[in-house]
């Protein structure tokens, strides 16, 4: 990603967290009146996918991932700009977009094609 040190990566999912952001996200999925392509890389039915956790572990650049009512000052102020969902690198420079929505959308839910267009953008160790 040019010039720029990254420092980390942000994943900001298209959903608010707890018990009750989780639970309205579940039931518009269920309804078809919500989704979420980053939600679809990251989890699988129940919990996390473990191939994400090693995806991670493979970059060499810790990833956060927040939900919207989650967010930072900093990184809000990116995602007003680019929507959600979205990978943030959070560099010396400030937080920029690396994988918008629609590329995310267009992932399939694969980790494995998100780690691929990661490590392109921002290089890494696997």
């Amino acid at each position: 990603m040019d010039d720029r040190t990254i420092t980390g990566l942000i994943g900001v999912y298209d959903a608010d967290g707890g018990l009750l952001g989780e639970a309205a996200y579940v039931w518009g999925k269920v309804r078809g009146t919500r989704h979420c392509s980053l939600c679809d890389i990251t989890h699988g039915t129940v919990r996390r996918k473990p191939e994400w956790d090693r995806m991670v572990e493979g970059l060499g650049t810790p990833v956060d991932l927040v939900h919207l009512n989650e967010m930072p000052p900093d990184v809000r102020d990116a995602v007003a700009e680019c929507g959600a969902p979205v990978v943030l690198a959070r560099t010396d420079e400030g937080v920029h977009p690396v994988v918008r929505a629609d590329e995310l959308d267009t992932l399939g839910g694969s980790v494995e094609r998100l780690g691929t267009l990661l490590r392109e953008r921002i290089g890494g160790t696997a």
